[in-house]
């Protein structure tokens, strides 16, 4: 486990006023403040969780990027999901069971840190808290499914173009891209084939095809997407009508 700092006040919070996330009350506030043990950070490449792992905490993503993925009886891995700021890291398995997957810094990140027993704490204290929490979880599972369900009835072009045009969604919902359709976000093309379920070579063309196109530009360190609006219709991605979540 890394060490654990003290945390900051969570007024002070960077994730307060963040497109997509719902303020808490003074009181939510309080008791957050004295629930979560502290803070961690993570440097590009720093593994958080890992797969088979009995989880002591649960963390919430400030600063950052952080990819979870399962590792392949072949060697392999399969990226699962891309974890932005908000994003709550630990809920996406029982319990009292290990983790199915692991997760690891795609940029320098800083988390919040929760001890993962105060769970029933927070439910029985603030029932709308944990309601939101359980909520967040089952969000990103909706989510990941519909991406599944979709990526198997595209071509390779589409798959890339969705997988740009979600990440860009994403970011923007985070405050990490602008209105010029940039995010900065190092992926490799390795990394792209592993979400995807691609070769490395077929992905090498799909994203030239893209580029010369003027739907998608995939380059080393970002990711850039000249009419949105355009990459979105190729893609057939729908944006989900995301209620505001808890920042905790």
């Amino acid at each position: 486990m890394e060490n654990i700092v003290r945390a900051m006040a969570c007024a002070r919070c960077p994730l307060q006023g963040m497109p997509g996330l719902r303020e808490l009350d003074e009181t939510q506030i309080a008791y957050m403040q004295d629930f979560k043990d502290g803070e961690i950070q993570l440097e590009k490449g720093q593994i958080l969780v890992e797969q088979s792992e009995m989880l002591e905490h649960l963390y919430t993503l400030m600063d950052g990027v952080l990819i979870r993925y399962r590792s392949l009886e072949d060697g392999r891995r399969q990226i699962v999901n891309f974890l932005f700021p908000g994003d709550l890291v630990g809920l996406q398995g029982a319990f009292d069971e290990p983790s199915t997957h692991s997760v690891e810094a795609l940029l320098a990140s800083r988390l919040c840190v929760f001890h993962r027993p105060k769970f029933e704490n927070l439910i029985a204290k603030h029932p709308r808290l944990g309601y939101d929490v359980i909520w967040m979880a089952a969000e990103e599972e909706s989510a990941l499914e519909e991406h599944l369900v979709a990526l198997g009835r595209r071509s390779a072009k589409e798959r890339v173009a969705y997988l740009a045009v979600y990440l860009m969604d994403r970011a923007k919902g985070a405050d990490m891209a602008g209105e010029d359709n940039r995010l900065t976000l190092p992926i490799r093309q390795a990394q792209i084939a592993d979400m995807l379920g691609l070769s490395l070579v077929h992905t090498n063309r799909t994203i030239k095809a893209l580029d010369r196109d003027g739907l998608v530009s995939w380059q080393p360190n970002a990711i850039h997407i000249p009419d949105l609006a355009a990459a979105s219709d190729f893609a057939e991605f729908e944006r989900r009508c995301r209620r505001p979540k808890p920042f905790i």
